[in-house]
């Protein structure tokens, strides 16, 4: 089970040249960095959702896809993010970040 939050797009392919889809193709394609996270205590759906909604709300997160079955978070953003304000976000959400994967 995964939550995924996006922000709109432009219309077009959003598959990358390896053949990976997804935001984070596209992201990765108009220069913008993709960063894995480790983080502990997500269980469900309600977890992932918690989490991807607070990262989203960092300044610059374009996308963000929680798994609670990896306890891995993917995040594309404009520009790299401080892990202090991932951090931050993870907290308020109620979990910890391990750090990147």
């Amino acid at each position: 089970m995964t939550t995924e939050t996006d922000t709109p797009q432009a219309a077009g392919s959003c598959c990358s040249s390896t053949g990976s889809c997804g935001e984070a193709a596209a992201d990765a394609q108009a220069g913008g960095v993709t960063t894995v996270y480790e983080v502990k205590g997500m269980t469900c759906g309600h977890c992932e959702g918690a989490v991807s909604e607070e990262i989203s709300g960092i300044e610059g997160v374009t996308s963000v896809k929680a798994e609670a079955a990896t306890g891995r978070v993917t995040v594309a953003s404009a520009a790299a993010l401080t892990d202090e304000a991932v951090r931050a976000a993870v907290d308020e959400a109620g979990y910890e970040l391990v750090g990147r994967a």
